[in-house]
């Protein structure tokens, strides 16, 4: 269990591989339902992990689009996951959950208000404003965005994210100073600072506190599990690891 300094005794963790029952490729605590690992496996392991945040607490999760969506969470099945990348509650008995295996997890609380958050913030999520959606949506619940507290989980670093011109491109067209997220690469290649970038964007947004806990999925397999990684060995599947936070 990582524990983020910012969210205090807030009821949280960000989980990676370690623990669980899933065995072969994706070994470990995978929560992924949309992998190929054996159901009864997931199930066991999306139950084990919510229960280490709060025990017999309902996990509500999304089925994650990149998008910036953010809905409240009510205790929906599995099967009826909302298509949205971001949840809020107020409610006590439900643990908020966002799966990932490269992007960004960003946990959110205001304790005074009681209202917390979580979002899936890949960088098309982040670029889109889910970090923004998801401190709308705690506000429209009574928080304030001068009090929430938000930490950037374990997502891949900007050594180990490559990626081409055109992405750099976008990123300058939303705003010039955008620049400063990038390092250069091998040719016509750069290297981007996601959680630096989600960061800034809670900044800029009012956010009171942002602590980013600079753990990179890509480069600690043991760990992590890791998207790009996955595909750059060429694994047919990969696990996906979860972070929680309910209400306390």
């Amino acid at each position: 269990m990582i524990k983020a300094a910012a969210l205090g005794t807030v009821p949280h963790g960000f989980l990676g591989r370690r623990g669980g029952v899933s065995v072969g490729p994706v070994a470990g605590l995978n929560v992924g339902l949309g992998s190929a690992d054996d159901p009864a496996a997931v199930a066991q392991n999306r139950r084990l992990a919510a229960d280490s945040v709060l025990p017999g607490a309902i996990l509500a999760t999304c089925y994650q689009v990149h998008s910036a969506l953010c809905v409240e969470a009510d205790a929906w099945p599995d099967a009826e996951r909302p298509h949205a990348d971001a949840l809020v509650t107020d409610r006590a008995g439900i643990v908020l959950g966002v799966l990932t295996a490269d992007c960004a997890p960003v946990l959110f609380a205001d304790v005074q208000a009681g209202v917390v958050g979580a979002a899936h913030a890949g960088w098309k999520g982040a670029f889109t404003g889910v970090c923004e959606a998801t401190v709308d949506a705690m506000e429209a619940l009574g928080a304030r965005r001068e009090r929430i507290a938000a930490a950037i989980g374990p997502c891949i670093a900007q050594k180990s994210y490559e990626v081409d011109e055109a992405f750099r491109a976008r990123f300058l067209a939303q705003a010039a100073g955008h620049d400063r997220f990038f390092i250069a690469g091998r040719e016509g290649h750069h290297h981007f600072a996601l959680e630096a970038y989600v960061a800034d964007r809670l900044a800029e947004y009012g956010v009171g506190v942002v602590e980013g806990l600079g753990l990179d999925t890509y480069d600690d397999e043991a760990r992590f599990y890791s998207f790009r990684r996955a595909t750059h060995a060429g694994e047919a599947d990969y696990g996906r690891q979860i972070a929680l936070i309910g209400v306390g």
